[in-house]
């Protein structure tokens, strides 16, 4: 993952509701999956295994979120354990084409995901976070970017 993604996903973070952290996590789950099938395409193992166990790492983060108070979660949870279970068998067979099921399933929930996100209303749940406005201007193609309320009232005081 490229540091401007990295970047790019905390400042989401910082800004999202619960279901929009869901969506986040996909979104950093199949962003591992990819960076995954490059680095094998480019015969670099071990960048390959790094990025299916961080996309494990983030279905670890789903299984942690749900409530399983509720049948779906139930059933969500099974099929976070068959990816897992999958990613682990495409690192240790270092097979490309046990992804590809993966990130097609995922692809699925997170569009399911976006549409419940385009309906919460909720607050964010960081709060004291930077609020950050970003746009184009004074010219074509530079990014100036204004970080608003620089106050000293973020986060704790020691």
């Amino acid at each position: 993952m490229t540091k401007e993604k990295k970047q790019e996903f905390t400042l989401r973070i910082t800004q999202a509701n619960k279901t929009q952290l869901i969506v986040i996590l996909y979104e950093m789950t199949l962003t591992f999956l990819e960076d995954a099938s490059l680095a094998f395409d480019t015969g670099d193992k071990q960048e390959y295994k790094k990025n299916v166990r961080k996309a494990k790492d983030c279905l670890d983060e789903l299984i942690a979120s749900l409530d399983l108070n509720y049948e779906i979660a139930l059933s969500l949870h099974s099929l976070y354990y068959f990816y897992k279970r999958q990613l682990s068998s495409a690192a240790i067979q270092e097979k490309k084409e046990l992804l590809k099921p993966v990130e097609d399933m995922l692809k699925e929930l997170k569009q399911s995901y976006e549409k419940v996100a385009s309906q919460d209303t909720s607050a964010p749940l960081m709060e004291n976070a930077q609020v950050v406005y970003a746009g184009l201007t004074y010219g074509k193609g530079s990014l100036n970017v204004d970080l608003a309320d620089q106050s000293t009232n973020r986060g704790f005081r020691i």
